[in-house]
């Protein structure tokens, strides 16, 4: 009875100790705040994540860019190079490195979210993902992102010539600066890590990002005005090193893939009612919300038409332009 009570030990040590040895732990870093609708994601899909393997496989959500210093092509840099794991940043950043995700952005392109997913989940969007792995990065998913909003504090926009003379902070990708130079303004790229202090010491007059950003970035104690103006859209890059993905069991990779498609979806559903609270928000906290009516919405659709060619120019790959619009149409 002793000499089965001994083996039995050793058998549950034994098990228990393959059982800890094929547990793993990955860093997810996130560009923004911890209530901002992206790090939310991000601790949704590690919730999932968690409970599809048991709580075998562990994702540390770390929010505000904190691993790579608040630098986005940066952090992308030691994705690829391995000393990040995981990665959460926008197809505008990615453009950097590959022009074929400027198409995503073509103002006035998606006419709403759920066309924007469509095409996220199209062999477009496979494509797309698919690419990554040019710079060394495995992409799990990709997941939509709520329009982009106009905010400033200056005035209400209600037309391109409100935008005249407009310091205005954008990402770093030239799409945004032919937009927005095309309407009179003076667009200035510039890391998000900056643009508080860039709009409290009137550095630059305003922004541009979903309006859950002035939220969760405060913006709201800088800024007065916000426009719904819809104008660009943006997706967010689920990216993971490729040498860290292979290294994990069949079964986490599929835990991992599943969880990113969950995600997603729970994240539009989320967005959807983040918008509507986000707009309460900003109002309660003193600013002046305006949405564009079609009317004025056309004026920006028309300078956004104007530069077809110059946005063509910036996908660098006209098949893969051509075939975005054409999606954009027919879908």
């Amino acid at each position: 009875m002793k000499l089965f009570t001994i083996r039995g030990l050793v058998a549950a040590a034994t098990l228990f100790s393959a059982s800890f040895a094929a547990a793993e732990t990955l860093t997810l870093s996130t560009p923004d705040a911890d209530t901002s609708e992206i790090t939310l994601a991000a601790n949704k899909f590690a919730e999932l994540v968690s409970a599809k393997t048991n709580g075998e496989l562990t994702i540390k959500v770390f929010a505000n860019g904190t691993l790579y210093g608040g630098d986005p092509s940066a952090g992308v840099k030691q994705l690829a190079g391995g000393s990040l794991d995981m990665l959460l940043n926008s197809t505008s950043l990615y453009a950097t490195f590959n022009p074929k995700f400027t198409a995503i952005a073509i103002p006035y392109q998606f006419r709403d979210i759920e066309q924007l997913r469509a095409y996220l989940d199209s062999d477009l969007g496979k494509e797309l993902q698919g690419d990554l792995s040019n710079i060394g990065i495995l992409g799990l998913d990709l997941w939509s992102r709520p329009l982009r909003q106009i905010t400033n504090s200056k005035l209400p926009i209600t037309a391109p010539a409100d935008l005249k003379g407009m310091k205005l902070r954008v990402p770093n990708n030239p799409l945004w600066v032919e937009f927005f130079g095309a309407m009179g303004a003076a667009p200035t790229p510039m890391a998000f890590a900056e643009v508080y202090n860039a709009l409290q010491l009137k550095v630059v007059d305003g922004q541009e990002n979903p309006i859950n950003v002035p939220v969760s970035a405060r913006l709201f104690e800088v800024q007065k005005y916000a426009t719904i103006s819809n104008h660009i859209a943006d997706a967010w890059v689920l990216g993971m090193n490729p040498a860290r993905y292979e290294g994990l069991s069949d079964a986490f990779k599929s835990a991992l893939q599943d969880a990113a498609k969950e995600t997603e979806a729970w994240k539009a559903e989320n967005d959807a009612a983040d918008i509507a609270k986000s707009l309460e928000t900003l109002k309660a906290k003193g600013m002046e919300v305006n949405e564009l009516t079609e009317e004025q919405r056309q004026a920006f659709v028309d300078v956004a038409a104007g530069l077809s060619e110059t946005f063509a120019a910036l996908v660098k790959d006209q098949s893969f332009f051509d075939r975005t619009q054409s999606f954009a149409k027919t879908n």
